[in-house]
């Protein structure tokens, strides 16, 4: 057994033929701690419901293009290299809002939950 996992996803411009634009790396991944999503979306497209989560905050990076994220009825434009954390009780829904794709990454995972990070989870080996 191997203590890593790889998996190719191809271009992330690519992305856009899945269903919903996006490649959930859950279960491609293995992964125990978090749930991320890559995503590619186009021009004009909105999510069409709002939603929240019972334990999980997001993060969201955005890599190319521009969009809008509603939160609790707040909009919050955001573009390339935005980066907006969202807390699990908030409603939220994500558009595009620019003239081409729009790509980001989403990281979900249960808020309070981090205990180490950076250097205080590190050794030197």
């Amino acid at each position: 057994m191997t203590n890593y996992k790889t998996r190719e996803l191809g271009k992330i411009s690519d992305l856009i033929n899945l269903e919903n634009g996006k490649a959930f790396l859950h279960d491609a991944l293995e992964l125990t701690s978090c749930e991320i999503s890559i995503n590619t979306v186009p021009k004009g497209f909105k999510v069409p419901f709002n939603h929240k989560h019972k334990q999980n905050e997001e993060v969201y990076i955005v890599l190319k293009g521009e969009g809008a994220i509603t939160i609790d009825g707040e909009t919050v434009m955001v573009k390339e290299g935005s980066v907006v954390k969202v807390a699990p009780e908030a409603a939220r829904t994500i558009e595009n809002t620019g003239d081409g794709e729009f790509e980001f990454i989403c990281i979900q995972a249960k808020t309070n939950s981090l205990e180490q990070f950076g250097l205080a989870d590190a050794e030197l080996c």
